[in-house]
């Protein structure tokens, strides 16, 4: 019987480091050293005799942004499925980053408002705030200790293949073409991986492009903060609202980080766009739940950062024709998405974790990894359901745009359990379990959460609050 993938999703958010591999692989090669990289590289120091991380950028362990990753100042969030896979494979990792500043919100320290109504308490899982370039900086300083773990600065610019498998990476480096004899490789260039059409122009199948209009636009803002994170209230919050949209704010986001910072995010859609002047940033967030305006009132440290994301996208490795062996994508080189929903590093996590079964299962590496993108493809469909589907659902209202009923009936549903997390702390926690990527998507289905949904959400309307 084929297995399902709430199953499969279980297994991969709960793996455990192997305790005894052998190294099958001489030399493996990541191409790409942020996040999905440096996770792939982890599970590749179990298998490989060497790992090397080609990555164009300069970088180091001091928490700098990166050229290659234009978005890294703005708010990420590492959820709970990222943070204790990372904490499985990397022990320690989480009491260093708090060691070095970063806040660890407990349950009780983190909101999350739907219009303008907080949930109910539902929570048993701590959240990590740490900007971007801090949690990546500490990654990397973790991964490249390991012994048989090395980077070389260099752009990656093609494949050399031997019996349809890959056998080498071209790169360039300050002393020109290079190659790089290779037993494995994984693509890990992110959003803009010229992957796809280098393995076209050899011969080989191109993976499927799935784009979804987004039209994403959101703005970060970086904040002193004076009180000790163990003294606040609300070290760490969610609020999203309805069309029409306050203020044109969809979404809007506060972590305490590290350094003793507030770094706020405010998002709009379409044609809503945060102000990029500190003053238009903080009267936005004088209309938002207190702890906005607590932490806009602090010192500005630098000017407000914005980004755009038209589209979210995946691509399909599952069913290709002629694929090479020991190739495999990770991380924003397989699928991207709309980053309010914070799942790219978690995802990038659960990649690795893919990565970690597919080869502790002595695979037939002369063969192109077709379990492993199929395991891969259950991460990314239940990813893509959450935050591709509420987009899809948005930009159908927007544009009155009539939908199948199964589609319909399903969108209710969905509807009626978000409505019911600000009533009821179980429901809550079932959201969250999926929204933090601990639990698929296709949980959310059960007829009993679905019918106990409902129930509150009626009791509230007789009672005088809003029916969903």
């Amino acid at each position: 019987m084929t297995e399902s993938p709430i199953s499969v999703f279980d297994r991969l958010v709960h793996a455990e480091p192997s305790p005894h591999t052998r190294p099958t692989l001489d030399t493996a090669c990541v191409l790409g050293g942020s996040v999905a990289g440096l996770l792939a590289a982890r599970v590749l120091a179990d298998h490989a005799r060497r790992v090397v991380v080609v990555e164009r950028d300069e970088v180091g362990t001091e928490g700098r942004s990166r050229a290659g990753v234009p978005q890294d100042r703005q708010v990420h969030s590492l959820l709970p499925a990222g943070r204790l896979w990372i904490e499985r494979w990397l022990p320690g990792f989480t009491q260093e980053a708090q060691d070095l500043g970063a806040v660890l919100a407990t349950p009780e320290q983190a909101q999350t408002c739907f219009d303008g109504r907080p949930q109910a308490p539902g929570g048993a899982h701590a959240l990590l705030g740490a900007s971007r370039p801090f949690l990546e900086s500490r990654l990397r300083a973790r991964v490249l200790a390991l012994p048989n773990v090395s980077t070389v600065r260099g752009r990656a610019t093609g494949l050399l293949y031997r019996d349809g498998a890959v056998s080498a990476v071209r790169h360039t480096t300050d002393r020109g073409e290079e190659v790089l004899e290779t037993d494995f490789v994984v693509d890990a260039m992110g959003r803009s991986s010229r992957l796809a059409d280098w393995i076209h122009g050899d011969g080989y199948d191109k993976p499927r492009l799935e784009r979804l209009h987004s039209g994403i636009n959101y703005a970060s803002a970086l904040f002193e903060r004076s009180a000790p994170a163990e003294d606040l209230p609300v070290a760490c919050s969610l609020v999203v609202y309805p069309p029409p949209y306050p203020s044109g704010t969809a979404v809007a986001a506060v972590n305490a980080i590290e350094d003793n910072k507030w770094l706020a995010l405010l998002v709009g859609f379409g044609e809503d766009r945060p102000g990029r002047s500190v003053e238009d940033f903080r009267a936005v967030c004088e209309e938002l739940p207190p702890i906005y305006r607590e932490a806009a009132r602090g010192a500005s440290v630098r000017e407000v950062v914005t980004y755009r994301q038209s589209d979210s996208r995946r691509r399909g490795f599952t069913g290709l024709g002629r694929f090479p062996a020991r190739l495999v994508s990770v991380g924003d080189a397989v699928a991207s998405f709309n980053p309010v929903y914070g799942q790219g590093m978690s995802s990038a996590a659960l990649h690795a974790s893919c990565l970690s079964e597919f080869l502790r299962d002595d695979p037939r590496l002369d063969q192109q990894a077709t379990e492993f993108f199929r395991l891969q493809e259950v991460v990314v469909d239940a990813a893509w359901a959450v935050s591709a589907g509420g987009d899809a659902a948005r930009l159908d209202a927007e544009n009155g745009v009539e939908v199948p009923e199964e589609v319909r009936q399903q969108r209710w549903a969905l509807q009626q359990v978000i409505g019911a997390t600000v009533l009821d702390g179980t429901i809550a926690k079932a959201f969250n379990n999926v929204s933090f990527m601990l639990r698929h998507p296709f949980t959310l289905a059960d007829p009993v959460l679905l019918e106990r949904a409902v129930a509150a959400n009626q009791a509230a309307a007789l009672a005088g609050g809003e029916a969903v």
